[in-house]
């Protein structure tokens, strides 16, 4: 069995598997068909020059029930389309409520009764009278299902296509709609079609290895020669076909845009027995079997089909319009990977198994391999050589996770204890031993993986190979049997040959007047009485190891003995801050329990003291420079929670001024917004990792505080960074006590040094995250805890073999909370390849677009922001071209053909481009960016999916009772209804969206008023109502929150309010008013990129 075919494949585009009984799934997409209106698409990223204002044809609505305008009438800022297509009070989502859609059956069969099903889109019929507002027009975009390697004759009828096609790339669009001259060299996937109630969604059941969308038809061979009238657009010659999708099937000529299936390696794609030689089987027409109507579905199409004979004068088109319905939706993808590979667990034997996706929940059986929870790379095959990965441009990444925290049913890696003689490694490469090591001779020596080289077997390590010359305790030894597991360091691997001492928090609290104003001081003070209690600790210790200090601070630093012998604590005070020393040692550092009644006491009086302080003025690097001298006087590792409100002006080292200028972006000096204003917190930083000195920082800024100066020795120390903008207790008190705890709690590795080794022929060249490097190889991280990832990214050095394939061991040296010095491992094997269709078949999106907003986001450090967008859209449509120019079969310049697992790319990279680092609205600080540019350089791909593409939970839609997640919906406001509410989360904001025409008992029920107008806009805390509607809202945000490294604050946002502007930002498959394009224009603006590169 061929390892890429070992795990259920990726479930092809936007549909239900058919040959799994019993597969049931909401409409297409996830939501109802829409019968929207047309609307205009400008020109990508731009105002749409010289479309023709005409009134669309055909359907027609009533006028919005809330009385605001369309927003595709709207007035727009200057420069961009209309926003949307759909009025706020309209219903949104999905057809008219007499017109059921819904998927066909699972289990329906026709063709070949051995032949798995590949269901085609309903008939479309050319003919009639335009459809009613209460009928649903069928638009597909050309999708195609496509492959690798040699052409097949292509199934029945699968697939997407168009039934027109579209200029070319140096003509406009037709003039029978609304539509006048597009833009030069603009290819837009644009489709029409008419059908009555009941058109069925387009399905398929084969794994298609990509999803084709048509544009111009302008180059593709004619069909064979029939009579019948012209579908719209259609050339002369081409056969009356009864769905949009016209394709010859001679397996030996290239195929019209329309659809295909081309063969890989491997099993072909299922296919129907042919019908007829030459052509396609065809629903309800002349050459296939008559097909009864579906259950649920609308009925058929009233009039007679009359294909083969010829009809009256063809009726006037309803207009067209590109349906985001026909476009890869990140919503379908998700929902189908969980329905595929939710239920079994994910077993690691296997080389190079693409795990399920991020949003799927799985359990995984580590069988030799690292846990996707610890490692996922972008690719799990690689190219066998440098200048097949350089033709690919697909970067081959890691992004590892090596302190990742498991769901309770998979077990924690196991601690393994060599004694004195310390972990077994290869004499030459100093690998660890790992399954992948080969047992010769008996088993008194074995072959290292990495680099080859032949190593002695230590008589105490020795043992018996068995006949398939495996070691008989193989399966005793998690080191020869498992991806991740611990070693126990000996004392060679601790600094200066001491075994460490245990930890030491360091809190260090601002108490000048803006800490003491807003009342965050003495909330802070009253919450450490009790969280102190909870400090990380080992294993089943009863109390935790790690020692506790206190410091206080405005322009001059405050330092408590709190020892246990004391009746009251002592303060003593430095104001020399220019030359830093810590003033006591004993008593300092202590232990919670032995002196928790002079800490209680200590904490009392903070608040008070500082009470009636007039100092606004803060020192800052001072603070660190006390820190980390308290952290090395002691001897040990350790970190500093500083809470923090202003920009350091005070005289002192490190003292900062306010260069905050909005002037700069897209300019050429944008660049100094993210750098830092000196390079002093550069050298404090390197010092703090020299010592094991985390640092994590709480801000509370009322104004600017530079962000992107203060962040820095977080960053490289491998901390974290809080923000809390104009805090105010009743907001923003459960906020931030909610990430204190989490903060505090969380199991930390101290003095970290972590290298990436890999077998010969790859190399890890850059690294991405929150650390330090001295040298190219070694990761240092004064503190890693579990949310942190570290993305590192390889390069060719020689050729690879595809039978040895390639391997990774990831080695994190770090001291436990309890001062245990270990190491941990992680092995991940991975296929190579020397076709690139395999390259393409075993990618991962979303560890893809994972590293590409790092590299991006760290470019702006350096480049201007434009330059860094093109950077990535060039990459992209490299990427794309490739495929399309060596995978995918011959077909017409106008269709875009994607890869299957690279579907999503355009979608994600193009929120990736819309994002407030790279294309800022005018209400994103500077501050904002740089918090959110060092948040995602450490994030892990689940936590830049969300953050890029935002979940969208319609929350009345579903029954009351039903107590699970509600189905996400596309992040668009087309996916929104005025009459219903919606919650939208992206790891760091909760929306909760109120339609103005909730009905009033769905408003008394959830916010305890009588009607919509009564609900306060920006509430942040919803009512604890005792009604089923209130628990399972309130209920779901709690569960939201959960799944999250930090807590989201809930913010109510009303229809039509001044708060929406901020929560439609997060929809983003629509245009941003920053002038970021919307989903549909960014596919046909990529679409255009690779058209020139392929030619």
């Amino acid at each position: 069995m061929s390892v890429n075919q070992s795990a259920p494949p990726v479930p092809p585009f936007e549909q239900p598997q058919p040959i799994y009984p019993g597969y049931h799934q909401s409409s297409y997409g996830g939501q109802p068909g829409s019968t929207a209106l047309p609307t205009h698409y400008g020109a990508y990223n731009g105002p749409v020059p010289g479309y023709q204002q005409t009134p669309p044809q055909g359907v027609s609505r009533a006028p919005p029930s809330s009385g605001v305008p369309p927003a595709s009438t709207a007035s727009a800022p200057c420069g961009q389309a209309a926003y949307g297509q759909f009025s706020q009070g309209d219903v949104q989502n999905g057809p008219n409520s007499t017109v059921h859609l819904q998927r066909l059956p699972g289990s329906q069969q026709f063709g070949s009764p051995l032949a798995p099903v590949v269901s085609q889109p309903a008939l479309l019929q050319p003919y009639g009278p335009p459809p009613t507002s209460g009928q649903v027009t069928a638009q597909l975009a050309g999708m195609q299902i496509s492959g690798a390697v040699a052409p097949v004759p292509p199934p029945s009828g699968l697939g997407y296509g168009l039934s027109t096609p579209l200029a070319s790339a140096s003509g406009s669009f037709p003039n029978s709609g609304p539509y006048g001259p597009y833009p030069q060299g603009q290819a837009l996937p644009l489709s029409q079609a008419q059908g009555p109630p009941g058109v069925l969604p387009p399905q398929r059941s084969a794994p298609p290895l990509a999803s084709n969308f048509t544009s111009p038809a302008s180059g593709g061979p004619r069909m064979p020669s029939m009579t019948g009238p012209l579908l719209p657009g259609q050339d002369f010659g081409g056969p009356p076909m009864s769905q949009p999708n016209h394709v010859s099937s001679t397996p030996s000529q290239a195929l019209t845009p329309g659809t295909q299936i081309t063969g890989h390696p491997g099993p072909l794609p299922p296919m129907h027995s042919p019908q007829q030689p030459g052509y396609q089987l065809q629903q309800n027409g002349s050459f296939g079997p008559a097909r009864s109507p579906q259950a649920n579905y609308g009925s058929p199409y009233p009039a007679t089909p009359t294909f083969g004979s010829q009809p009256g004068p063809p009726q006037p088109l309803p207009p067209k319009r590109l349906d985001p319905d026909a476009i890869p939706s990140p919503i379908q993808v998700i929902e189908d990977d969980r329905n595929n590979r939710g239920s079994e667990p994910f077993v690691t034997g296997i080389r190079g198994q693409v795990p399920p996706l991020v949003t799927t929940n799985f359990l995984v059986k580590d069988q030799g391999n690292a846990s996707p929870r610890y490692i996922r790379c972008t690719s799990y095959n690689i190219p066998c050589t440098s200048d097949m990965a350089k033709q690919a441009q697909v970067p081959l990444a890691a992004v590892i996770k090596p302190l990742a925290s498991l769901p309770p049913e998979e077990a924690s890696p196991y601690v393994v204890d060599h004694g004195e003689s310390g972990p077994l490694r290869c004499n030459r490469c100093k690998a660890y031993m790992c399954p992948f090591m080969q047992f010769i001779e008996g088993g008194r020596r074995f072959q290292c993986c990495f680099c080859s080289c032949i190593n002695d077997v230590p008589p105490q390590y020795f043992q018996h190979l068995d006949h398939t010359g495996k070691r008989v305790d193989t399966y005793d030894r998690p080191e020869l049997s498992m991806g991740s597991y611990e070693f126990l360091a000996t004392v060679d691997y601790c600094k200066n040959n001491k075994i460490p001492s245990p930890p030491a928090f360091i809190f260090m609290i601002d108490v000048s007047y803006n800490a003491i104003r807003t009342g965050l001081v003495k909330l802070l003070c009253e919450e450490l009485k009790s969280l102190l209690d909870y400090l990380p600790r080992e294993g089943g210790a009863e109390e935790s190891a790690i020692r506790i200090g206190f410091v206080t601070y405005n322009k001059v630093l405050h330092f408590y003995n709190v020892k246990s012998s004391l009746a009251q604590p002592q303060m003593m005070v430095v104001s020399d801050v220019a030359d830093m020393f810590v003033p006591l040692l004993d008593g300092f550092l202590v232990n919670i329990n032995e002196s928790r009644a002079v800490i209680t006491s200590l904490l009392d009086q903070i608040p008070e003291m500082f009470s009636d302080t007039r100092e606004t003025e803060t020192v800052f690097a001072p603070v660190i420079q006390a820190g980390m001298e308290a952290l090395k006087a002691a001897e040990c590792s350790g970190k500093l929670f500083i809470f923090h409100t202003s920009l350091p002006i005070a005289e002192a080292p490190g003292k900062l001024k306010n260069r905050d200028d909005r002037k700069l972006i897209n300019t050429d000096k944008e660049k100094t917004l993210f750098q830092p204003q000196t390079g002093a917190y550069q050298s404090l930083a390197k010092e703090c990792v020299a010592q094991g000195c985390c640092v994590d920082l709480f801000l509370f800024p009322n104004q600017y505080v530079d962000v992107a100066t203060l962040s820095v020795v977080p960053q490289l120390t491998g901390g974290s960074v809080y923000k809390y903008a104009c805090f105010q207790v009743e907001n923003d008190q459960e906020r931030f006590l909610s990430d204190l705890r989490r903060d505090v709690q969380k199991v930390v590795g101290f003095d970290a040094v972590m290298r990436v080794r890999t077998s010969t022929g790859i190399r890890a060249v850059d690294f991405f995250g929150a650390f330090y490097m001295s040298n190219t190889t070694d990761v240092e991280l004064a503190g890693l805890d579990g949310d942190k990832t570290v993305t590192v990214e390889f390069k060719h050095d020689d050729r690879l073999n595809e039978e040895s394939g390639a391997l990774l061991q990831c080695a994190l040296l770090y001291t436990s909370c309890a001062g245990q010095r270990r190491l941990r491992i992680h092995n991940l094997a991975l296929n190579c390849c020397t076709q690139l269709a395999d390259l393409y078949r075993n990618c991962e999106t979303d560890t893809l677009i994972n590293y590409m907003a790092k590299f991006a986001y760290r470019g702006v450090l350096n480049s201007p922001v434009k330059t860094v967008r093109d950077t990535l859209i060039t990459q992209c449509a490299q990427i794309l071209a490739c495929y399309r120019k060596n995978c995918a079969s011959p077909s017409s310049a106008g269709q875009l053909i994607l890869p299957e697992c690279m579907k999503l790319l355009p979608v994600y990279l193009n929120c990736v481009l819309k994002s407030d680092i790279l294309q800022p609205g005018a209400e994103v600080t500077t501050d904002d960016r740089a918090y959110v540019r060092q948040l995602v350089t450490s994030m892990d791909v689940a936590e830049t999916n969300v953050f890029f593409y935002p979940r969208l939970l319609p929350l009345t839609k579903s029954p009351i009772e039903n107590t699970t997640e509600p189905p996400a919906v596309r992040a668009s406001e087309e996916r929104l209804s005025n009459g219903d509410i919606y919650l939208l989360e992206n790891g760091l904001n909760l929306f909760l969206w109120v339609g103005a025409s909730v009905q009033q008992g769905v408003v008394q029920s959830l916010f305890n008023v009588s009607s919509f107008s009564q609900i306060t806009s920006g509430l942040s805390v919803l009512p604890i109502l005792d009604n089923p509607l209130s628990n399972k809202v309130r209920g779901l945000i709690d569960s939201l929150r959960a799944q999250r490294s930090r807590y989201m604050k809930l913010i109510v946002v009303k229809q039509e309010d001044k708060l929406e502007m901020l929560f439609k930002h997060f929809l983003v498959e629509d245009k941003s008013l920053s002038g970021g394009a919307s989903y549909v224009d960014f596919l046909c603006h990529m679409h255009k990129e690779i058209r020139q590169l392929l030619s």
